[in-house]
């Protein structure tokens, strides 16, 4: 489910801001090949694009940064939150959880 948060306010309401939760199913977790295919799809969007650990509770990384995601070292099975902002912002959420939910075609 897509959510829209007004700036600041953690409140779910009309904004110019999406996000997601969804879980890392592949066995590699975000390393290496995912974390690529991840980066090449979030920068294909314009919007300002972060995931989150939610397993370790952690600032969210700018997905469009090979080495900030890897440095996240997220692994199988740890929620993250995709959020992005901008002119494309629904599809990059959108598109980059499939991704996620595919398990990156492994």
């Amino acid at each position: 489910m897509l959510q829209a948060y007004a700036r600041g306010t953690g409140k779910v309401e009309d904004s110019d801001m999406i996000r997601k939760q969804t879980k890392i199913i592949n066995k590699t977790g975000l390393h290496a090949r995912p974390a690529s295919d991840f980066v090449l799809l979030a920068k294909t969007f314009e919007s300002k694009i972060t995931i989150r650990n939610m397993e370790e509770n952690s600032e969210a990384v700018n997905a469009k940064s090979i080495m900030r995601l890897l440095a996240e070292g997220i692994g199988q099975g740890a929620a993250v939150e995709i959020t992005a902002e901008g002119v494309d912002e629904a599809k990059a959420v959108k598109d980059l959880a499939a991704l996620i939910e595919r398990g990156f075609g492994e």
